[in-house]
């Protein structure tokens, strides 16, 4: 019988500006060096039975800030990723629209920037779990008409 494997959850925020996303430009000594990442992260020991929306917005603050945005209540998306150690992360992606607020970034990242993604320049900004995520929140938005 093969080994089952164990991942940690992290959950991140696709968060959308008109025809743009927030991207997270990663530390240049981190996994994602050179590319970008979305807001959120991992679920703690003490919020495994929080509601995912307390979860995520939580990490969102902790990394952007006080910027307010409407959530879309249910994922969009799920990628993976494992580390340079060996761990396994299952990204799993909501919407937000954004409202207001300058984000305001942590020491989790080197830089922020809107960007405007499209199947053709995905693999500019982002690679592996974010990569495989953003790939299919784009598709399902095509298969399905967005409405926004």
């Amino acid at each position: 019988m093969a080994e089952k494997a164990k991942y940690w959850v992290s959950l991140k925020l696709i968060l959308r500006r008109g025809d743009e996303v927030l991207g997270l430009l990663a530390r240049n000594t981190g996994e994602y060096s050179g590319f970008y990442d979305f807001p959120g992260g991992r679920i703690h020991i003490d919020e495994l039975a929080a509601p995912f929306h307390d979860v995520l917005n939580r990490e969102v603050q902790e990394e952007i800030g006080e910027v307010r945005y409407r959530l879309h209540p249910a994922p969009v998306a799920i990628g993976r990723h494992v580390t340079k150690n060996g761990d396994a992360i299952l990204y799993v992606f909501f919407i937000g629209d954004y409202e207001s607020g300058e984000p305001m970034l942590s020491h989790e990242h080197e830089g922020s920037a809107w960007l405007r993604v499209d199947p053709s320049n995905l693999e500019k900004y982002f690679t592996s779990g974010i990569l495989e995520g953003v790939r299919t929140y784009l598709s399902s938005r095509t298969a399905v008409k967005d409405p926004s």
